[in-house]
């Protein structure tokens, strides 16, 4: 319903700060275009690209593609999908915004911003890009939003932080509970995390001490870009 996953699309006031830190992770740099008048940079591990984004706003969109936007507007309304913001005149790059029941912005763009990574790209320091996991209340209910997108339940997560995982062709989808983490999660995991951690240490960057309940900061850390991006990285298969 909504197209191929393109980006996180993340807000950020410095975007030299955020590209240094995101290259210091392993992240590469790819070739943008002119879509957008704003400062703007994507990084990718060659499976998660993270489009920096100079302008105001703080929370994260997940951006999908979806070719001839315009002409499909009425069906996703008619889906029960309401864009809150529209972007459609003739002379504009065509865009649309709205939200999911936990409140997650999604944006539906008609094109590409940039060129894809290329193949065999390595993955991280992170390790394997898990999930973009978002805080919810009300599970089932976003679970519904999702599933109604084209999203497919997984099996029920083996992991006190998750309550549902969804996937589509492009990204998986985790929710967690609130009181675990606040805002929403970018997931990585490798069953060599520890080794992993001392590398980016070595690198200047050490984890909050503030983990979710339950974890071990010996096996895992939450890492925290500098426009405010959260990095769950767990000791765990991948």
């Amino acid at each position: 319903m909504f197209g191929r996953f393109l980006e996180v699309s993340l807000n950020t006031d410095d975007i030299t700060a955020s590209v240094q830190f995101y290259e210091q992770l392993g992240f590469a740099q790819l070739t943008t275009g002119d879509t957008w008048p704003h400062p703007y940079g994507v990084l990718s591990d060659g499976r998660l690209n993270l489009g920096l984004h100079q302008r105001r706003g703080t929370a994260p969109l997940l951006s999908f593609v979806r070719p001839e936007l315009a002409s499909h507007v009425h069906e996703l309304r008619a889906a029960g999908f309401e864009p809150h913001y529209t972007r459609l005149g003739d002379s504009d790059f065509h865009e649309l915004q709205l939200h999911d029941p936990a409140g997650q912005g999604i944006a539906l763009l008609e094109a590409r911003t940039f060129s894809p990574a290329r193949h065999g790209q390595p993955t991280s320091r992170c390790g394997w890009f898990s999930s973009y996991s978002t805080p919810t209340l009300d599970a089932e209910t976003v679970q519904a939003f999702w599933e109604h997108a084209g999203f497919v339940a997984l099996e029920a997560p083996d992991d006190p932080l998750m309550q549902v995982a969804l996937t589509s062709d492009t990204l998986t989808l985790t929710l967690h509970r609130p009181r675990a983490v606040e805002a929403p999660l970018l997931v990585f995991t490798d069953p060599q995390m520890p080794a992993r951690l001392e590398q980016l240490a070595t690198l200047g960057i050490h984890g909050s001490s503030e983990l979710p309940r339950g974890l071990d900061r010996r096996l895992n850390a939450l890492l925290e870009a500098p426009e405010g991006t959260l990095l769950l990285l767990l000791s765990a298969d991948s």
